[in-house]
């Protein structure tokens, strides 16, 4: 434990006041004698102590620990104190991000998705397992090969749902997927399907020049919520960075459907595409901010 364990403590510097034991999420931590000691092999490295710690006796060494160097951009590495940032402006970020359907062609440098894909490990993650996985295609000739992968996937799916007697069938046998999908997508996947095949129009990315996959592996605790979680944070960084963004459903829903399509990227049969983000320069400037609709938040126990 002493060699391999991803926490240390500097016993001279400790003065045992018991932080680091009280914000352990795993009780790794107790107080000996007036001092930190480790009470448990179970650690889930998630740096709190190390934080915290008023004299900086504490390190954590392991690898989901290492320090974030960005490429394009100048941090802060001071801790930003509660109630301490611009709550305004980032409610505006929030408000302002929306998916971009137009892009010019002009490329998105590496460095810039490298930083955005480090943003999105700022993420919290179930159990700081920090299971999520990151596909970078930088280049619009890697957008238009997933993109057809996925095509070639919804001409197989509307081929199915084309045919009456077989949605109706499988509706009847308590299976209406196909059946909702008809009804749903079919006529409108046709016509995009038209338009790639024949004009060369981009109705699934949109003319993007770079995507993010971002997946999880199937051994993490919650490997969806982590990585919609850091997708969250690509969005909202994205735009940061002057980028259009768009969340392409279509696309993780063919990978679901048909594992050969991640196969060919390159992404193991271990994990799982929950995000696919399309993202390039945008091609228009929106000019005012829009609503949302109203909701009716549920209260328990109901208000009296």
């Amino acid at each position: 434990m002493t060699d391999v364990f991803p926490v240390h403590i500097d016993a001279e510097r400790c003065t045992g006041c018991g932080l680091c034991v009280a914000a352990c999420p795993a009780d790794t931590l107790e107080l000996k004698a007036e001092r930190a000691t480790i009470a448990t092999p179970a650690c889930m490295a998630c740096g709190h102590c190390a934080a915290l710690c008023p004299t900086g006796a504490i390190t954590v060494t392991a690898p989901r620990n290492a320090p974030l160097a960005f490429r394009t951009l100048a941090t802060p590495e001071q801790w930003l104190p509660h109630g301490r940032f611009d709550l305004g402006a980032l409610v505006q970020l929030m408000r302002s991000r929306r998916s971009c359907r137009n892009y010019t062609d002009a490329p998105v440098s590496r460095a810039l998705l490298d930083d955005l894909v480090k943003i999105g490990t700022t993420a919290p993650s179930g159990t700081n397992s920090q299971g999520w996985s990151f596909t970078i295609l930088p280049e619009r000739a890697g957008v238009v090969i997933l993109g057809e992968a996925v095509a070639d996937y919804f001409r197989r799916l509307n081929r199915l749902a084309s045919r009456p007697l077989l949605r109706h069938l499988l509706a009847w046998c308590g299976k209406p997927a196909l059946e909702q999908y008809y009804r749903r997508h079919y006529a409108t996947t046709t016509k995009a399907l038209a338009e790639w095949d024949e004009e060369g129009r981009d109705r699934l990315f949109h003319g993007a020049t770079a995507v993010i996959l971002i997946g999880g592996r199937n051994t993490a605790s919650c490997p969806a919520e982590d990585a919609l979680l850091a997708s969250q944070n690509i969005l909202l960084a994205a735009h940061a960075m002057g980028l259009g963004s768009c969340l392409i459903g279509f696309a993780v829903e063919a990978m679901r459907r048909e594992p050969q399509i991640a196969a060919r990227l390159g992404i193991p049969a271990g994990e799982t595409i929950y995000s696919v983000i399309a993202l390039g320069w945008p091609a228009h400037r929106y000019q005012r901010l829009t609503g949302r609709r109203p909701i009716e938040p549920r209260w328990f126990p109901p208000s009296r």
